[in-house]
């Protein structure tokens, strides 16, 4: 619910800033970056900041998920004028934001932070369903892939993507960076998630990650358990650094932000819920 004149104190004199969790659906987003004439997830919640907070200029997200792509962790913040406390944050904005956006967390963290630059690393979740046939409630959630799926295949391939590796071929054409290394703690993929036995979620950490590279890895691991691309692709493209190597790009319907690391210091305050 919004937040009344009696929630909130005079303006100025605020020295931290407010740090939020949100979960978004992405199917009808165009991304988390803003871009104009487009819904976009900072879009959103920039307006329904505003509408708590007029002197709310920008926010800063920690990951800058794709059109398509859904989150149940982003972390974004910003720097208020107004002292509402993390709950009113919470309650306040979700008043004012769509339904397939939502802040799930408020935290007061010292002012200028920066998620960022403070971020650990982060959690990918990829959703792939394996039927012949569509299923309505999960068509914009996974990515449905029908035939024969090798799961134990796709599994030692992934095992050769953990540890420190140059994953240049692991990305878009576009993605500029010079530095392409990156270490991967974890790649695992569970049979059976939601109780469903035709689902294979790829559970996916790592310290950071190249633009679609969770997308490619994903792509490229279906290829290998159905049998369009020879087992062993992910060793050759770590030592060609050729994305010709890899399989295809998953769609981004399938893939989930599902948590950002960063480490908690003494100077965080408190948090709701």
């Amino acid at each position: 619910m919004p937040t009344t004149p009696a929630d909130v104190a005079p303006a100025g004199g605020v020295t931290s800033s407010i740090l939020l969790t949100v979960a978004y659906d992405g199917a009808e987003l165009s991304g988390f970056a803003p871009q104009p004439s487009v819904r976009t997830v900072s879009g959103e919640l920039l307006q329904a900041l505003r509408c708590l907070d007029p002197s709310v200029q920008t926010i800063r997200g920690a990951s800058r998920t794709d059109a398509g792509v859904h989150s149940r962790g982003q972390i974004v913040a910003f720097d208020p004028e107004r002292n509402i406390p993390t709950r009113g944050w919470v309650l306040g904005v979700n008043a004012h934001l769509p339904r397939d956006v939502a802040v799930r967390r408020a935290r007061v963290v010292p002012r200028g932070y920066e998620p960022r630059a403070s971020r650990l690393g982060k959690r990918y979740r990829y959703l792939v369903i394996r039927d012949p046939v569509r299923d309505p409630l999960l068509e914009h959630v996974a990515w449905r892939v029908g035939g024969r799926f090798d799961l134990d295949l796709a599994r030692t391939e992934a095992s050769a993507l953990l540890g420190t590796h140059d994953f240049a071929a692991f990305r878009t054409a576009s993605d500029p960076r010079l530095e392409t290394h990156r270490t991967l703690t974890r790649a695992e993929l569970v049979e059976g998630v939601r109780g469903d036995a035709r689902l294979v979620e790829l559970v996916i950490e790592g310290n950071a990650f190249l633009h679609n590279m969770v997308r490619i890895i994903t792509g490229t691991l279906v290829d290998v358990a159905q049998g369009r691309l020879a087992p062993g692709a992910v060793a050759r493209a770590i030592e060609s650094l050729d994305r010709k190597d890899l399989g295809i790009t998953a769609p981004a319907h399938g893939l989930v932000l599902d948590e950002v690391f960063v480490e908690p210091t003494a100077e965080w305050g408190e948090s709701w819920p």
